[in-house]
């Protein structure tokens, strides 16, 4: 923090309504002295709260879910399987390793399209 703020900040993309980064994609850090590689997905605004789910899925039928309250923004990556996922208007398919971030204050889903689809969520509340 060379210059009082987050080296994360310094990466951060600018602010969208709808992200997908899939795997091999995005800001990457590496380490000089190991195998390591990170890369930067998302960062949390000042005051934000964020929540974490782990969802475990089938396919057959899709969660549709309403508006949450004004300024929710979910993350959501899948680690295994395949799901359709963002808005309801326009979802993405999603393989694993992949990423979405999407407004939470507009109608969205998730479809599973294989079995046992896994995938990681994170709400924030802003």
């Amino acid at each position: 923090m060379a210059l009082n703020i987050p080296f994360a900040r310094l990466m951060e993309p600018e602010e969208k309504r709808m992200q997908v980064i899939r795997r091999g994609e995005g800001p990457t850090v590496t380490a000089e002295l190991a195998d390591y590689q990170a890369v930067l997905l998302a960062t949390c605004p000042p005051g934000a709260r964020r929540d974490i789910y782990l969802l475990n899925t089938q396919p057959g039928s899709e969660r549709c879910s309403q508006p949450h309250s004004p300024g929710t923004t979910e993350h959501l990556i899948v680690t295994q399987g395949r799901a359709l996922v963002g808005p309801a208007a326009s979802p993405v398919e999603l393989h694993p390793d992949d990423y979405i971030c999407y407004t939470g204050d507009e109608p969205h889903i998730f479809r599973a399209l294989e079995p046992n689809t896994l995938a990681v969520l994170v709400m924030e509340y802003s």
